[in-house]
């Protein structure tokens, strides 16, 4: 069933159905190898004292939360679609007393000021769009970042091995294959590129009882 038979929005939750979501961060933590790699992207985005840091499609907060844990100075804003996981953010952010901001909506249509950002990252988000979805995004992101600016991204991409492949199968269920097939299939890397991101690196990639979950980088000035 295509996501927009599932649900009366045009995104897909985390889980790919509302009522999976109170379920998503136990399920992460446990299935995605959560911790290291949402430390490892953290690492490899080498935020500098006093950044501003965006993290787009930022669920229930824990990537926005070991940003702003791992750099107090940093701006830290988390931008979602889903009001319902917001909610568990916000609540995530408040029980740490610290200062994130949160806004719900897409990056398109957040208003942020143009070069703002000084990193964007992103965590397991991409794979929920179609691929025109991608670009735009990825567009609006190369918007609000400083030209120097950079974009670090951890989501799904080509199985590694065939067990890699069928532990994808859920994966593409839960969300579409219209919408992960794209990074399944390895096109993620020509998308960033088409929205105008330069240097485009693969950073590695672990293996997951999901799927491959790779780690990239991009410029954002050609």
């Amino acid at each position: 069933m295509e996501a927009s038979q599932r649900h009366s929005h045009s995104f897909v939750p985390a889980l790919g159905f509302d009522w999976l979501t109170p379920l998503y961060d136990p399920l992460v933590r446990l299935a995605l190898r959560e911790d290291e790699v949402k430390q490892r992207l953290v690492d490899q985005s080498r935020i500098a004292p006093g950044m501003s840091v965006l993290d787009l499609g930022c669920g229930t907060g824990t990537l926005t939360l070991l940003v702003k844990r791992s750099h107090p100075t940093a701006r830290v804003v988390g931008l979602d679609v889903d009001p319902q996981i917001l909610e568990i953010a916000r609540g995530k952010i408040a029980a740490a007393g610290v200062d994130i901001e949160l806004r719900r909506g897409t990056v398109e249509e957040a208003d942020f000021v143009p070069a703002s950002f000084d990193r964007v990252v992103t965590s397991l988000v991409l794979h929920h769009m179609t691929s025109e979805e991608k670009l735009a995004a990825l567009r609006a992101v190369r918007e609000v970042l400083y030209p120097d600016g950079e974009l670090h991204v951890a989501d799904f991409g080509p199985p590694a091995n065939p067990l890699m492949w069928l532990v994808s199968l859920p994966v593409r269920f839960f969300d579409g294959s219209d919408r992960v097939g794209g990074n399944l299939s390895g096109q993620l890397p020509a998308i960033m590129r088409e929205a105008g991101f330069a240097e485009v690196e693969e950073r590695g990639s672990v293996m997951t009882p999901f799927g491959t979950l790779t780690f990239w980088s991009a410029k954002g000035k050609r």
